[in-house]
């Protein structure tokens, strides 16, 4: 088969789809990588991959702009002639759906990698264009040749719930896979302990109440709290960088930006937090526990189907500044208890959520497609 795999980042694709793309390849199909241009386009194409160019606002609401995105993408398709299509993140699904809508023949996949800005932001804006935003799903995920993966259950039943999509059209793969090779158990660092919040910095990845925790344990307990990203000033929740900045001349976090080796992060700190307020599956929690890092996040979707709780880190609720550093506070005052949980998460993402499995789930997914639509044969 053809296949092409779109999203709305270069860096999406380059982060948690290269390695879908070599098993393919490895399999004996063709991948072909769309989105906009970015610094990740270069090791794309090195890997021997051909990318098209496919710019899309993610922030823009411009009726022009937003028409033109559809046509730039249709006009790759056609041009590309895929047997298969995989869209990731929101604007792809929608606009990559509406694409396919009158070629029969093209076979849909779209990825629902979390709910995302516009379902738990409470906001105005996110509020206003809620009601918009369910009724071109319930048209989008309505594709008879298609399949909508989810990843996680509750994702997938809440969509099903608000009438989005039908439960036969759906199918749950628990993240994007984790290259256990590549991040290795590695034993924690001699010196005081420190704290990795990974991840784009935005307010619904929880690193306000990452801070405030930050606060509560400052002059407590010897720690120090780093976090590691940069904003998206594509998305509405985004940190200023101006707040960013103060609160490393406060003195209660480092911000080590954005750092290319994630694994020698987790080699350099003792425990990893996304105290998210919801995700789809968060890689960057299964890569530190792969990596024998114990993991504390909130229990919200996506977060607390990577942890089992008081086995290889702790569940939180969500928001809650002081519930968040008493679970650090336990582990940064117990070294055991950081190395058996280290130890059982690297268990549990070797049989669980390695590359491997995730991208086998995946391409037999697409094989379960094609052979329904073709009676099988």
């Amino acid at each position: 088969m053809k296949i092409i795999l779109v999203a709305n980042t270069d860096w999406y694709l380059y982060r948690f789809r290269l390695s879908l793309a070599n098993h393919l390849r490895d399999h004996g199909h063709q991948v072909v990588f769309v989105s906009p241009a970015g610094r990740y386009v270069s090791q794309l194409e090195s890997q021997g991959f051909a990318w098209r160019r496919w710019e899309v606002g993610r922030q823009s609401v411009n009726p022009f702009k937003e028409t033109g995105a559809i046509f730039w993408l249709l006009r790759i398709i056609k041009r590309e002639s895929p047997d298969l299509i995989h869209l990731h993140t929101i604007k792809p699904v929608l606009y990559g759906s509406f694409c396919t809508w009158f070629q029969k023949r093209i076979l849909l996949v779209q990825s629902i990698t979390g709910r995302g800005y516009i379902f738990l932001s409470e906001d105005m804006r996110a509020k206003l264009l809620r009601p918009l935003i369910k009724a071109i799903f319930r048209i989008a995920l309505s594709s008879d040749r298609g399949t909508v993966i989810f990843e996680n259950e509750t994702d997938r039943d809440f969509f099903i719930l608000q009438r989005l999509v039908m439960p036969e059209q759906t199918s749950v793969i628990e993240g994007v896979g984790v290259d256990t090779d590549h991040y290795s158990y590695t034993h924690e660092p001699a010196g005081v302990p420190i704290v990795v919040l990974a991840g784009r910095m935005l307010w619904d990845k929880g690193v306000g109440t990452f801070v405030d925790a930050a606060r509560i344990l400052h002059n407590k307990i010897p720690v120090r709290f780093v976090l590691v990203g940069e904003p998206d000033s594509g998305n509405p929740a985004s940190i200023p960088i101006e707040t960013l900045e103060a609160w490393v001349k406060e003195g209660v976090v480092e911000w080590w930006g954005w750092q290319s080796d994630m694994h020698h992060v987790f080699s350099m700190c003792h425990i990893v937090t996304l105290p998210s307020f919801g995700e789809g599956l968060p890689t960057i929690l299964l890569e530190a526990a792969s990596s024998g890092r114990p993991i504390v996040t909130t229990d919200v979707p996506g977060c607390r189907d990577v942890v089992s709780n008081g086995i290889n880190g702790f569940i939180v609720p969500a928001q809650q500044p002081a519930a968040l550093a008493s679970a650090l506070e336990r582990l940064i005052t117990d070294a055991g208890i950081r190395l058996s949980m280290g130890k059982a998460g690297r268990d549990l993402v070797v049989q669980k959520f390695s590359t491997s499995i995730v991208n086998s789930s995946t391409l037999e997914v697409y094989q379960d497609l094609a052979g329904e639509l073709t009676g099988g044969s």
